[in-house]
């Protein structure tokens, strides 16, 4: 009996860890980290912002900046950007490494950078061509998809 009791207990402890790790909550541009906010000022500062929502799980936090043409912007917990997608515009060229924009512009000139998403591993590229170009850490390109 003791065993079925502490079995239920803990579903419910466990159950209510995990509604409690799915907390997203809409908050204002100023408490954003302070190299979040600087981001947005110095490079889409033409933009008016929809929302901005801070999204809790249950090891990590993470910042979105939606603006009103679509564009998106997620950060990391400390500041740094995450993925930048330009839905109908592009990304902003100096937020692009260099070596990403030398090897787009010598093999795709007619396209240009709409997303870009960087993690531990790799960068992905989506391009206006609607291919989509994944770069290892040290910028050598390993896949493209179409």
């Amino acid at each position: 009996m003791r065993k079925i009791l502490f079995i239920t207990v803990l579903f419910f402890t466990l159950g209510s860890v995990a509604v409690k790790a799915d907390n997203d909550k809409l908050i204002t541009k100023e408490k954003l980290p302070a190299a979040a906010q600087k981001f947005v000022t110095n490079h889409f500062a033409a933009l008016k912002i929809s929302y901005v929502k801070e999204e809790r799980d249950l090891f990590e936090r993470n910042y979105e900046v939606v603006f009103t043409d679509g564009s998106k912007v997620e950060f990391l917990r400390n500041g740094d950007w995450k993925e930048i997608d330009c839905r109908y515009s592009e990304v902003p060229s100096v937020v692009v490494p260099d070596q990403i924009k030398k090897y787009v512009s010598e093999n795709y000139p007619d396209a240009k950078i709409l997303q870009i998403d960087r993690d531990r591993h790799d960068y992905e590229v989506k391009l206006s061509n609607r291919l989509e170009l994944t770069f290892d850490r040290n910028y050598n390109i390993i896949d493209i998809d179409d």
